[in-house]
């Protein structure tokens, strides 16, 4: 239950003077919804005025406040703009320029009378211009935040709301460690909220709210930890017959050994397995997540593995029944896609345990889902996922299951400790022998002719290729329009052999699409980023990715992955537009220069931020809203070690800092994502 202190937080924004309807859409289109959101929603810069009495060249570039009195209005013909001659107290002169606001400009700016005027002055040639000045009505700042906006608001609406807010905040109680407090002197929280609205260069302000809303984050996850600690379960240690009996035509390196080494540490343990596996892609993740499964199952306990798509599932599904089914272990799938007598089969055998390891998507957790000894939850693709999804996995089994989740996005260890800091880490930091790395080239899409005539060529051979489209504006539904067209395009060229998948689609149209390109009834796949995770096609050696320069490190990097899978060379086109900033032109340089993707993680932060990487949409996550992303790197280790202390020596959450760390929980919310603070 949210402290009674927090209520005016999380009023709605209707509540406030000057917002109906009509503002609260468009405020909703911004995610503000309620008060503590605009709290959030940090100015991004700032406009400077200078008022003056005097107009001068020395002004120029500036902008301006200043009473003018208009001597002089001329018309301009055609779509010459209106121009209204002013001067100031000194009889210096300039043009007030207006295009297309003529008859504002003449209501608003009568000869002989004095007007307060605001704008940028500019030069035209040896005479002084404002173009388009606004009338001064209400004195304005003369240092102005900036906020982001949507259409409906303008930027003095979003101040005189966010000052409502802040009339509404109370003032909290400390919970920062007061020798951090001090050391870095900073103000409480509520002074440094209204510090950072109001000027935008306060960067002590800035820093308290972002280490704030980090130091939350970090407790959350200790307090996960702390509570999969106190709980008991199943030691799970298997007799290694099951493992040994695997045909596998190649020796495991010695990566895979040392995660699984580690895993089956934790699993025979009594209390559950809280496991993070890091690995590139291609690096053998799966087979240390069977190996982990046929322990379970030797040890007389079923295991599940969710995989966040339905293709992605099936893939798994096919590769580990393949192993299994020569040793006698039962392996099926669950998803959403499965009804009726195959259903009910696949029901029955997990009730009375015949089947001992079942592949799925969401569907193997519905409350109609019963395990007779649930011991082990996998989690593939562990980014798709959040924190409160990963407790409502472990509520399944009779006692909390071990859980071992799984990512093939490499994270940087900073994010690994804000974003899994109650789980152990293990990572598959090397590459089977034999694996090549994937030769990546960056050309102008100016050469498009060139490249789909080598696209033709490739196909010609009998392998098969992808054709990533760009990212447009954030839009699914341009995404997807982008992807038609360049489908359209190449099957003028090469007919039928062209595919398509993309957002919009159904996912049973977007699975039939997929499966035809797996299977090699299609040679070119054209697609959005949906292929990003779940596609394993051997055959397929050539990636083309266009207005790469439009993506992330990280992306560009999983994309990749997607060839390399078989025996042949592979390569990676990085089709690029003409102008490049600095930031894009050294994101390709790295991708040409390496496949480490670990390396392309830590830069990938530096350059894009932490939402970039593991995607600011995904559900049960919640984003960082504060804290800068060049903050987190010495952000992070600090608010987990202020948390540290809050639990080893200052109570808990039940002393006094600990009362005051239990509001900063529901402040940022993290009490939602844990699920730990219910009818506290």
């Amino acid at each position: 239950m949210r402290p009674e202190i927090l209520h005016p937080l999380f009023a709605t924004t209707d509540t406030l003077d000057g917002v109906g309807p009509k503002i609260a859409k468009a405020l909703a289109k911004l995610k503000l919804d309620r008060l503590v959101d605009l709290l959030f929603h940090l100015p991004t810069g700032s406009i400077q005025r200078i008022a003056t009495d005097t107009l001068g060249h020395h002004l120029v570039g500036q902008r301006i406040v200043i009473t003018l009195t208009p001597i002089d209005l001329r018309e301009g013909r055609g779509r010459a703009p209106l121009r209204v001659y002013a001067r100031d107290g000194s009889d210096n002169m300039v043009a007030l320029t207006f295009f297309n606001r003529a008859g504002w400009a003449r209501q608003q700016f009568p000869l002989g009378e004095e007007v307060r005027v605001s704008g940028r002055l500019d030069a035209y040639g040896d005479d002084l211009q404002m173009v388009h000045p606004d009338v001064v009505k209400e004195e304005p700042p003369l240092r102005e935040p900036v906020y982001p906006l949507s259409e409906g608001i303008t930027n003095k609406r979003m101040r005189e709301f966010i000052a409502q807010a802040l009339k509404a905040a109370p003032a909290l109680p400390e919970w920062i460690e007061p020798s951090v407090k001090a050391d870095r002197d900073w103000l409480d929280w509520r002074g440094a909220l209204a510090a950072a609205h109001g000027d935008t260069g306060n960067a002590a302000a800035r820093a308290r709210l972002g280490y704030d809303e980090v130091f939350a984050n970090q407790l959350a996850l200790l307090l996960i930890r702390q509570s999969a600690r106190r709980t008991k379960t199943q030691p799970l240690q298997g007799d290694g017959s099951l493992s040994e009996s695997l045909n596998l035509p190649f020796d495991l390196t010695g990566a895979q050994n040392r995660c699984v080494s580690e895993i089956r540490g934790d699993m025979a343990q009594d209390r559950p397995m809280l496991r993070l596996l890091q690995g590139d892609v291609g690096s053998g993740k799966t087979l240390v997540a069977l190996l982990a499964m046929l322990e379970a199952v030797e040890a007389g306990a079923q295991a599940a593995m969710l995989a966040p798509t339905e293709i992605l599932a099936r893939q798994h599904y096919e590769g580990l029944k393949r192993l299994c089914d020569p040793i006698g272990v039962n392996v099926a799938i669950l998803t959403g896609r499965d009804k009726g007598r195959v259903r009910e089969a696949t029901l029955m055998g997990l009730a009375d345990g015949l089947i001992h390891i079942l592949v799925g998507t969401h569907a193997i957790f519905q409350p109609a889902v019963s395990y007779k000894a649930l011991g082990l939850i996998v989690v593939d693709e562990q980014h798709r996922f959040g924190v409160s999804q990963r407790l409502m996995l472990s509520e399944k089994g009779k006692r909390p299951p071990h859980l071992l989740a799984m990512t093939a996005t490499p994270i940087p260890r900073t994010l690994t400790l804000t974003q899994y800091g109650e789980m152990e880490v293990s990572r598959i930091d090397e590459l089977p022998p034999g694996r090549q790395p994937i030769e990546t080239l960056v050309m102008s899409e100016n050469r498009i002719d060139e490249i789909v005539a080598a696209l033709e060529r490739h196909i010609a051979t009998g392998e098969q290729a992808y054709w990533v489209c760009p990212l447009v504006e954030e839009s699914e539904k341009l995404d997807a329009a982008a992807a038609e067209e360049r489908a359209a395009s190449l099957k003028a060229r090469l007919g039928d052999a062209v595919g398509l998948v993309h957002g919009r689609m159904r996912s049973e149209e977007k699975d039939a699409v997929m499966e035809r390109f797996a299977s090699g009834n299609l040679a070119i796949l054209v697609a959005t980023t949906v292929i990003e995770v779940g596609v394993d096609v051997p055959n397929a050696t050539l990636m083309i990715i266009e207005g790469a320069d439009r993506f992330g490190l990280a992306q560009l990097h999983q994309l990749r992955g997607r060839v390399g899978r078989g025996t042949g060379k592979s390569r990676c086109l990085l089709l690029r537009g003409d102008t490049l900033s600095e930031t894009s032109r050294a994101r390709l340089a790295l991708m040409r220069e390496t496949n480490d993707g670990f390396r392309i993680a830590e830069e990938d932060l530096r350059l894009r931020g932490p939402g970039e990487i593991l995607g600011t949409r995904q559900s049960g996550d919640h984003s960082f809203r504060l804290v800068e992303p060049e903050d987190l790197p010495s952000i992070a280790p600090a608010a987990q070690a202020d948390a540290q202390m809050l639990l080893d020596r200052d109570g808990g959450l039940e002393g006094e800092r600990g009362k005051a760390a239990r509001i900063a929980l529901y402040l940022f919310e993290r009490d939602a994502a844990v699920g730990l603070l219910k009818g506290g």
